[in-house]
């Protein structure tokens, strides 16, 4: 299984990106897709993730109305849409995948240990 993240950037506060995970190595109709950041001297957070079958998302509250997760089956890439940008959201993001059994009511989870795949990171820093 491989996942690839990229859509990093520098932009200033109020902007927005969007941030794009392409998988590949297996079929992932049964399994959720995150999103996690680490920012400099800090623990990896919880970001967003979505069940691939059903689309059920889930979001950290601190990004709650600004960011926006989605998948393309036919691609079997998740985006992350960041809008509204503050400073604090810098961080190198993750994308990560993990089995979730195929329920269409499956609410994705927010623990990192319930991932088994992990991409690279791509750097987002949001200048004030």
């Amino acid at each position: 299984v491989q996942l690839q993240a990229s859509g990093g950037g520098l932009v200033q506060a109020g902007d927005s990106l969007r941030l794009s995970c392409a998988a590949s190595g297996r079929t992932f109709s049964n399994y959720h897709m995150g999103w996690f950041r680490q920012a400099p001297g800090k623990e990896r957070e919880f970001v967003a993730a979505i069940n691939w079958r059903g689309g059920r998302t889930t979001y950290a509250d601190s990004v709650k109305g600004r960011f926006t997760i989605s998948g393309d089956n036919a691609k079997n890439t998740v985006y992350l849409q960041m809008n509204s940008l503050k400073p604090e959201d810098t961080a190198v993001y993750y994308c990560a995948a993990g089995f979730g059994g195929g329920s269409i009511y499956f609410v994705p989870p927010k623990s990192g240990e319930r991932y088994g795949y992990w991409g690279q990171g791509t750097q987002v820093t949001v200048s004030s």
